[in-house]
């Protein structure tokens, strides 16, 4: 029994091995979609970004992306609350000194020589700033497609206290805490933002830069008020890193990353934001955070743009700045 049972498994692997062939799947690709991304924050100017979605197998290099986003020869206008409507400027980087051009690639992740070939557009006022409690709304016309979004820039909610402290026995590396009261009326969502404005020590690979070119969202940087309207409490803030950063420590393996040093002078901006800001922001993060995870809940990329991919985010700031000394 046992030799004829053998012979039928041996018989079945056989068969198997025997019918396999080659199966050429050939997979569709994708239109490319407009992608929309801009911001207006209370006193300061707009800045829109134009770009294409990507198919899954197209490159990821720097050069890749810059070549499908900061497109120009886009119409963008900016549409106050009852004002009238005025037209974004293109500002590009083939019209940046060199300085400038630094500058650009610092705050957007990029090398000069990726920008020093590719024109890349960033579309902005240099008349209008953000007001608070004003509503936004931004029209889009890139080669036949046309996109509109609108943004709210709430009254910003300032903090009461903020202050710098290790969590535990090290002296030397620190979370920044606040004590912030929420207001009674119910709806309010709020985004967190830092900056390390100091510059890097001698013995710094990096010497001489300042710590952060530009404010940076930690993961778990919004957060809406259903739990605790109308409370005071104290909150703690980590740090984090800015996309595509070469510092040591914004390695996640290192044991500084997330933390504040002591020494460290930072600059933060507790914003207030729309509740559909803070469902796209919400959604961003979630997808990061459930990257590699077999018990994250698939889920879309939540958007505010009709006619295309993207965010139109408005932000009611209130700034504070702290030094990281106990």
């Amino acid at each position: 029994m046992f030799r004829i049972l053998h012979v039928i498994i041996w018989g079945g692997c056989l068969t198997l091995v025997g019918c396999e062939r080659e199966i050429d799947v050939v997979l569709p690709g994708a239109e490319p979609e407009l992608v929309v991304e801009g911001r207006i924050e209370s006193g300061a100017a707009p800045w829109v970004v134009i770009g294409l979605t990507s198919s899954y197998f197209d490159p990821v290099d720097a050069a890749a992306f810059a070549a499908t986003n900061f497109l120009g020869g886009a119409t963008v206008r900016l549409v106050p609350e009852g004002g009238d409507p005025v037209e974004l400027d293109a500002v590009c980087t083939g019209d940046l000194p060199p300085e400038a051009l630094a500058q650009f690639a610092e705050l957007w992740g990029l090398s000069v020589e990726v920008l020093q070939a590719n024109d890349l557009c960033v579309y902005t006022s240099f008349t209008t700033e953000g007001e608070p409690g004003v509503s936004y709304r931004l029209e889009v016309e890139y080669e036949g497609t046309e996109a509109t979004a609108t943004t709210r820039i709430p009254v910003p909610v300032p903090l009461e206290d903020l202050w710098w402290a290790p969590p535990g026995d090290n002296d030397t590396l620190g979370v920044l805490y606040a004590q912030f009261t929420d207001p009674a009326e119910p709806g309010h969502a709020y985004r967190w933002f830092s900056r390390r404005i100091n510059r890097r020590p001698a013995w710094d690979p990096q010497a001489g830069e300042v710590k952060d070119a530009d404010y940076v969202a930690p993961l778990g940087s919004v957060v809406e008020d259903v739990y605790f309207n109308g409370l005071s409490f104290t909150f703690t803030a980590f740090r984090g890193a800015a996309p595509n950063s070469t510092a040591w420590d914004d390695d996640p393996v290192n044991g500084e990353f997330g933390f504040f040093k002591r020494g460290d002078t930072v600059a933060i901006k507790a914003c207030g934001i729309d509740p559909g800001v803070y469902e796209a922001v919400a959604s961003y993060e979630a997808q990061i955070l459930g990257q590699g995870s077999p018990f994250s809940v698939p889920s879309a990329m939540v958007g505010n743009v009709a006619g295309a991919r993207g965010l139109w985010a408005g932000y009611g700031v209130w700034r504070d700045t702290v030094a990281c000394v106990p």
